[in-house]
């Protein structure tokens, strides 16, 4: 719960703007993905990209700054293809640009329809900083299962035809894949750690085992385990990445989910 206080929430029309904006430069490359050379693609992307970053700031920062469960999404999808633009300068072969281009365009278009819950305005200084390394370890365990993904669909068709075309050799997908889960794991754990030792100066009370504590205990737990047995054990292959799915899905039910609950379902 980001306030104890919840009130009815509407994007702003500069938000919508920058929101429609962002959508239809996300749209361009994933519908026209064929028609458009790969100098234009990535223009438009890249464009996509800073549209989307400005509709996040200004939901944070603008007249009266939301959070919730659908830009906490919008901002997962924009750290996922900052990861993206990054890995294509040193992979210019890496082919994602369809499915992230049609998830950012979901993912902004969501936060414009559900913004979320205003932020407290005595909420803790230090309140900022939680929510950061919490969204940022969205964003790395989302970008862990993408790589994970397209690791499942390159190991399918190496089997059936013995190629594949996800553009980056298959060992090096897998190191990608778990350097994110290491990283998201760090990230995580001193969430989690914060929300503990300082719960009470960031929310006014103390930790609570609620839904979305388990969660993500649950979601450590499993993360933990995974990268004990791959360092220890040598998991790796399908197994590895079932257990990073649900360590993913678990996290994703920790805030996302309850959140969607009380603000979609409940409409609290």
């Amino acid at each position: 719960m980001l306030s104890p206080a919840f009130a009815a929430a509407s994007t702003s029309p500069i938000g919508w703007a920058l929101a429609i904006a962002a959508a239809i430069a996300y749209a361009i490359p994933a519908l026209a993905a064929r028609r458009l050379q790969e100098p234009s693609a990535r223009l438009g992307l890249r464009a996509a990209w800073a549209l989307h970053l400005a509709a996040i700031g200004w939901s944070l920062v603008g007249d009266m700054p939301h959070f919730g469960f659908a830009p906490a999404l919008s901002v997962t999808a924009w750290l996922v293809l900052t990861v993206y633009v990054v890995e294509q300068q040193l992979y210019p072969q890496l082919r994602s640009r369809w499915p992230l281009s049609a998830m950012g365009c979901i993912a902004v278009l969501l936060a414009g329809v559900y913004p979320g819950s205003p932020l407290h305005v005595n909420a803790s200084p230090w309140l900022p900083l939680h929510l950061a390394l919490g969204i940022a370890s969205y964003g790395l365990f989302a970008a862990a299962v993408v790589h994970a993904a397209l690791m499942t669909r390159a190991e399918r068709q190496m089997r059936q035809d013995g190629s594949h075309d996800s553009g980056l050799p298959l060992l090096a997908l897998e190191r990608l894949t778990f350097r994110f889960v290491t990283a998201g794991f760090i990230l995580l754990s001193a969430t989690l750690l914060a929300g503990w030792w300082f719960g009470e100066a960031l929310y006014g009370k103390a930790w609570v085992w609620n839904h979305k504590s388990v969660f993500s205990m649950l979601a450590w737990l499993t993360f933990a385990v995974l990268l004990v047995g791959r360092k220890r054990f040598g998991w790796r292959g399908q197994r590895a990445v079932n257990m990073l799915y649900v360590g993913a899905t678990l996290l994703l039910l920790a805030y996302v989910g309850s959140r969607f609950v009380l603000e979609v379902i409940l409409k609290h």
